[in-house]
C-alpha cells in the first residue's frame, strides 16, 4: 500500500510535465528531478516516473518523425514555385508567386497536412492522459500509457 506522500509525488510526477507549456524542456526536467527524489524508496513513485518519462520520450520521437515528413514536403511544394532569378533581379520589390500551382502536388501536401494533423491529435491526447495518469497515481493505481517505447525499464 502506497502513502498518501508517495500517491503525491507520483501524481506531481505526472503533472509536472505539463510545464513543457511554460518552460522548454519542463517536460523532461521536472519529472526527473521528482522521480529521482524517491525512487530509491518508493516502487510505485519509481514506475510513474519511468512512465512520464518514458511518454515524453516518445512523444517527443513521434513528432519529429511527423515533422521530418511534413516540413520537407511544405518546403518542397512552396519553394519549386518560386524563381530565384526574380528574386535576385527584384532585391527591392515583393516576391510575387507567379503560377503557384497545388494541383501538381496535392497528393503530397495531403500527406504533410495528415502529419500534422496527427501530431495535434498526439498533442491533445498527451494532455489528457497525463491527467487521467496523475489522477490514477493519487489513487494508488499504476497506469501504463498508451503507445510508450519503454526506455527506461
Amino acid at each position: 500500500m502506497e502513502t498518501s506522500t508517495e500517491r503525491n509525488i507520483a501524481a506531481l510526477t505526472h503533472l509536472s510535465t505539463l510545464t513543457q507549456y511554460f518552460i522548454p524542456f519542463g517536460n523532461y526536467i521536472f519529472p526527473i528531478v521528482f522521480w529521482t527524489s524517491k525512487k530509491d524508496q518508493s516502487e510505485f513513485v519509481n514506475h510513474n516516473g519511468k512512465q512520464a518519462l518514458n511518454f515524453q520520450l516518445s512523444i517527443l520521437i513521434y513528432s519529429l518523425v511527423l515533422a521530418v515528413i511534413a516540413i520537407p514536403i511544405f518546403l518542397y511544394t512552396v519553394l519549386k514555385n518560386i524563381s530565384f532569378n526574380d528574386i535576385i533581379h527584384n532585391v527591392d520589390e515583393d516576391v510575387i508567386f507567379q503560377n503557384f500551382n497545388y494541383a501538381d502536388s496535392i497528393g503530397i501536401l495531403t500527406i504533410a497536412v495528415l502529419a500534422l494533423l496527427i501530431i495535434a491529435i498526439i498533442k491533445i491526447a498527451e494532455f489528457f492522459l497525463v491527467i487521467y495518469a496523475s489522477v490514477k497515481a493519487s489513487n494508488g493505481e499504476e497506469y501504463n500509457y498508451p503507445f510508450t517505447i519503454p526506455f527506461l525499464k
